[in-house]
């Protein structure tokens, strides 16, 4: 099944959207963590920038682990955090929660300060349920590490924080997916809008309506292709009736010809040709083909009537059955010259219906003259007429050759003979759809190759009160 535009603009849309809030959330997620961070770290470092100049200022004269024994406040008293004191190897004296010696040394902040620099460290220890940040700095005597000052804080709640804020961005983010989801149908749909209304006007005119136009006003691709399908249609009306002009022009001048040809040849073979054979089967000729030519002049003649909308149905009260079983009477010495068996089949409870009963007559007839063409010897022809609710129903079915299924859904239009027709001009079905047409009824062609064709035309029947 094939994606509309809409479907596929509207995936577009929202994958370009999604892709950047995304993108955005992580961002901000990260910028917000990393600031909270950032700033936890600066208090401690201040605090402990403090407590060393404090240190430095009044008890430089000291050892180190005199202070811690002597004046312990000097170290935490600036600070809620937890302070550890360290000797210049990194070797825990001090605790401000009581812990002992637990390989200290090890923390990569710890190893920056022996070195001389502060670090930073965050991860977990076994004595908080949360992870904790550390950030440790050298105690200097001039240029010599005399020990290492380290306060240690839990990120509990700042985590809480960065986790509530985080879940409203989450929530927002969403929210914003919505929105611009409904945004993205909206846009789409008013490019999809004018895309359909074209669609739907080249579908008629591809049927056929050259009259119907495409009234889009957009000065943009949409509104070009608007403008150049309403120009393709006028000129294809301009080209239609050229040719129908042309085609009326010429059926009228041919009739004049074949009139006096017919008329020559019947009077010719009324003459003695002392038993010349030839010349007789000659005019005998003659005759017969100017009467095929004749055909084709009028179903021309008709056709050019109907598209040029100059035929207008002669309406009157008629029997429907009487209609049809004289059209048997007329055809059915035919069906015995080709040896097809003909039969018909009548609703004798159809009575009275108000059409063109002449215009009915050439849709019967054309109909099963094409059946009895395309039937061989020792085939079968079958009318059926009957009502279904308030539609009459003619039915027409042969067991002949049949229609190809390419052919089949052209062998209504203009013109079109197939590859096997025997169509004088390929319009005589085209004829019979418009008159159908015109009736406000249709026709329906159904057929298989080398099974036969049936075709059921559908009347709306308007009786006589």
């Amino acid at each position: 099944m094939r994606k509309s535009i809409k479907t596929r603009l509207v995936k577009s849309f929202m994958l370009i959207i999604i892709i950047t809030v995304v993108i955005l959330e992580v961002v901000l997620i990260n910028g917000m963590k990393d600031y909270y961070y950032k700033n936890i770290e600066d208090i401690l470092s201040n605090q402990i920038e403090f407590s060393i100049d404090y240190y430095l200022r009044y008890f430089s004269l000291d050892r180190l682990e005199d202070i811690v024994i002597d004046d312990i406040d000097v170290f935490w008293q600036h600070t809620t955090a937890q302070v550890q004191i360290l000797n210049s190897d990194g070797k825990l004296i001090m605790d401000s929660l009581g812990v002992t010696n637990d390989n200290s040394n090890l923390y990569p902040d710890i190893k920056k300060a022996i070195n001389g620099e502060k670090g930073v460290w965050i991860g977990n220890v076994n004595y908080y349920n949360s992870p904790v940040m550390s950030v440790s700095a050298a105690i200097k005597d001039q240029d010599r590490v005399i020990g290492i000052i380290r306060f240690i804080t839990s990120l509990k709640e700042t985590n809480g924080v960065i986790r509530f804020i985080s879940f409203l961005l989450l929530g927002m983010g969403v929210i914003v997916v919505f929105i611009s989801g409904m945004v993205s149908v909206f846009l789409a749909n008013s490019i999809i809008r004018p895309l359909q209304e074209v669609t739907r006007v080249a579908e008629k005119m591809a049927d056929g309506q050259l009259k119907v136009r495409s009234d889009i006003e957009l000065e943009d691709e949409i509104g070009r292709l608007s403008d150049t399908l309403n120009y393709m249609a006028e000129e294809l009306v301009k080209k239609e009736q050229i040719k129908n002009d042309f085609i009326s022009s010429v059926s009228h001048e041919l009739r004049t010809p074949l009139t006096s040809i017919k008329g020559w040849a019947a009077t010719l073979k009324c003459e003695d040709f002392g038993g010349n054979e030839i010349m007789l089967d000659g005019l005998e000729i003659i005759e017969k083909e100017s009467d095929r030519l004749s055909i084709m002049v009028e179903e021309l003649l008709d056709f050019s009537r109907f598209v040029s909308g100059r035929i207008k149905l002669e309406n009157d009260e008629f029997q429907i059955k009487d209609t049809i079983e004289m059209i048997g009477k007329q055809l059915t010495p035919r069906a015995v010259n080709n040896r097809i068996e003909f039969i018909i089949n009548i609703d004798q409870s159809l009575g009275y219906m108000l059409g063109d009963e002449n215009r009915i007559k050439q849709v019967l007839i054309n109909l099963l003259d094409n059946a009895f063409k395309f039937t061989s010897e020792d085939g079968k022809v079958i009318l059926n007429a009957y009502k279904e609710n308030d539609v009459l129903v003619l039915e027409v079915k042969d067991n002949g050759v049949g229609i190809s299924e390419e052919d089949l859904p052209k062998v209504k239009e203009k013109f079109y003979k197939g590859k096997n027709s025997k169509s004088h001009s390929g319009i005589g079905l085209s004829i019979c759809d418009e008159i159908v047409k015109l009736h406000n009824g249709t026709m329906e062609i159904l057929s298989n190759i080398n099974e036969g064709t049936r075709v059921i035309v559908r009347l709306p029947l308007r009786e006589v009160s």
